[in-house]
């Protein structure tokens, strides 16, 4: 059972740092000048990505061991 939840966790944490990783990507491809349409794209990008990290760290945050 304990070998499960520490998978869990595990996975929840690799999710939620690829969500940040991918976020900060979006972020910096913003920074530089592709063009409005490009530009729109990514900030369609980053809200999705923000969304990811926001429900990845609240699945981590539910994995909690109830010993």
């Amino acid at each position: 059972m304990i070998e499960l939840l520490v998978l869990e966790q595990a996975a929840a944490r690799q999710r939620a740092k690829r969500a940040e990783h991918s976020l900060d990507q979006a972020k910096t491809m913003l920074d530089k000048n592709y063009g409005l349409a490009i530009s729109l794209a990514i900030c369609s990008r980053i809200r999705t990505e923000e969304r990811r990290a926001r429900t990845a760290r609240s699945r981590m945050v539910k994995i909690i061991p109830t010993y």
